[in-house]
């Protein structure tokens, strides 16, 4: 280390240079991963934060909820199935919000409607106002992101294209479903919206998208063979099944690979020109007795000192980026990520330096020194 830290105090320019290549490489890293992951959140954390273990969908909708159509009656079979300790209804669909009185296009907004029975595991927390009632139908609690767009508690407003009205009656936070915030409602009021065109229910009876079960060591095939016509998953299996959610994350996630792929490359390129530049040093420092593993070991810590800093630095680029980004913009870093991709880039970092101390040991003090022919 006392090898490694004089050399990196005697050329600093030739490392800051070194450095501020991986802040580059680091500060992309983080945004892309805290870029994927708000993504993520706006697409699914209704149904990432729910309450659920497992999901029932109709068999042959691929766990999407826009595909499944399944009788809340069958509500009552699967509260008696092993290893269930509760079960609730959901439902989904999207609408556009439309203030009242209010007919400019620009102030529509996206919303998804979430049916769901009042009192449920399924209801979220409210954070301002009053929690759904089956008493008032109407009555919703949305997601606080509505605040932004000027809606607050007890204001009416119009699904777009219908003539049902809803009053929001409270807010709750981080409640959102494909990108757009997510509007919850009583069960029989949802399906007054979802099925307001004769016969668009099959005729089914207290129809619902899927069927949220509570429990452990549920088997899915168990289940699927003990219910008829049902297909029953875990609930990271029904997020996936959310339209575009794996297709967008494995975007980002591939442009990660290719990101931290490269950045192994350019290291690795990086520290073996320096090490060849140094041929005739090592040689000399071998030929006064420096062994393979102290030279080794000097390689390996400046490539540590190195990464170690551009990480903290790409770490608090980060968070400044963050906090200058605009409030809509769906980024969100957390701890666990940032932890885990430091690691990542700082073991990326020191298997890149093992090309140059491969080098090192195959270094001949004569031949370095030119007194071989």
């Amino acid at each position: 280390m006392f090898l490694a830290m004089k050399e990196l105090m005697h050329s600093k320019t030739r490392f800051l240079m070194i450095i501020i290549i991986f802040v580059l490489i680091a500060w992309l890293v983080f945004i892309l991963s805290g870029l994927g992951n708000g993504l993520s959140t706006l697409a699914a954390s209704t149904f990432k934060t729910m309450k659920a273990d497992y999901v029932i969908f109709e068999e042959g909708s691929q766990s999407s909820m826009s595909k499944s159509l399944l009788s809340d009656q069958l509500m009552a079979e699967v509260e008696l199935l092993p290893n269930v300790s509760a079960a609730a209804p959901m439902g989904s669909t999207m609408a556009t919000a439309l203030k009242e009185h209010s007919i400019k296009n620009e102030e529509k907004l996206d919303i998804a409607i979430i049916g769901i029975n009042p009192g449920s595991f399924l209801e979220p927390a409210v954070v301002e106002g009053e929690s759904l009632s089956s008493a008032n139908p109407t009555g919703v609690v949305v997601n606080s992101t509505m605040k932004d767009e000027g809606y607050n508690i007890g204001d009416t407003f119009q699904l777009d294209g219908t003539t049902e009205s809803l009053t929001i009656i409270g807010f709750v936070e981080n409640q959102t479903y494909n990108h757009v915030a997510s509007v919850f409602t009583p069960m029989a009021e949802w399906r007054k919206i979802t099925f307001a065109a004769p016969g668009s229910d099959k005729g089914v009876a207290g129809p619902v998208n899927a069927i949220m079960l509570q429990g452990k060591d549920i088997d899915p095939n168990v289940m699927n063979n003990m219910l008829t016509s049902t297909d029953t998953v875990t609930r990271t299996a029904a997020v996936q099944g959310m339209p575009g959610y794996k297709e967008e994350n494995g975007t980002i996630l591939m442009m990660l690979a290719f990101l931290l792929a490269i950045s192994a490359f350019v290291l690795g390129v990086f520290f073996y020109v320096i090490t060849m530049q140094k041929t005739n040093q090592f040689g000399i420092m071998k030929a006064i007795g420096a062994s393979n593993r102290f030279l080794s070991k000097s390689i390996v810590s400046q490539v540590f000192v190195l990464s170690l800093t551009s990480i903290v630095v790409g770490i608090l680029l980060t968070y400044g980026t963050a906090a200058i980004m605009p409030k809509g913009m769906p980024f969100k870093l957390e701890t666990s990520l940032v932890v885990t991709y430091s690691v990542i880039l700082l073991i990326i970092a020191m298997l890149s330096s093992m090309i140059s101390v491969r080098k090192i040991t195959k270094i001949d003090p004569l031949k370095a020194l030119g007194r071989v022919e």
